[in-house]
């Protein structure tokens, strides 16, 4: 039987490869940016895979892992001392996320109040992509410490929990779910 392409070992005493292959510790602050981004793209895809989930907002997310993976690829990359834009995030990448989010708060009710996590189940799982999203946000600025990142990126991702945000309370509203108060 052959050997299987999908373990290579190389990582069995915690280290992995950086694209362009130098190797660092699995905890380092560059790989814990990148694993929590690509465990935000997960939580994405549990959202995206609700049978409730409509198309529009399906594909929005569709989209958001699509760049989440280039996100990944930028923070997997060591700059050497340059300051490497995010390429992918050169275009319209943010307004049109600004863009989503005006149009799924414009069909949602105002509110004035805190809104807590919950509701139906699919906003459930946004609130939760949430702090996912935002964990990530605090572990990109905890490599901003240490080596340049684009300002782009941080901007992309705190934009992306401002869309989650609105989505969980677009799902509840969606599905007629009153949404869980604040109460002091």
């Amino acid at each position: 039987m052959a050997k299987s392409a999908l373990y290579t070992g190389t990582g069995d005493a915690g280290t992995t490869s950086l694209v362009g292959g130098e190797r660092v510790m699995k905890n380092s602050v560059r790989l814990e940016a990148y694993g929590t981004v690509d465990e935000l793209s997960s939580a994405l895809g549990v959202i995206a895979s609700d049978k409730t989930c409509n198309t529009e907002v399906k594909g929005q997310i569709l989209s958001v892992q699509n760049e989440l993976f280039n996100v990944g690829c930028y923070l997997a990359t060591e700059s050497k001392g340059e300051k490497p834009v995010c390429k992918s995030l050169e275009g319209d990448r943010i307004v049109e996320l600004e863009g989503w989010i005006d149009a799924l708060d414009e069909q949602t009710p105002k509110i004035r109040a805190f809104v807590l996590p919950g509701g139906c189940e699919l906003a459930s799982k946004a609130h939760m992509a949430r702090v996912i999203c935002r964990r990530a946000e605090r572990r990109i600025l905890d490599l901003a410490g240490e080596a340049y990142v684009d300002p782009a990126v941080v901007k992309y991702i705190n934009r992306l929990s401002d869309y989650l945000f609105i989505a969980a309370r677009y799902f509840n509203f969606l599905q007629g779910e009153k949404e869980i108060i604040w109460q002091k």
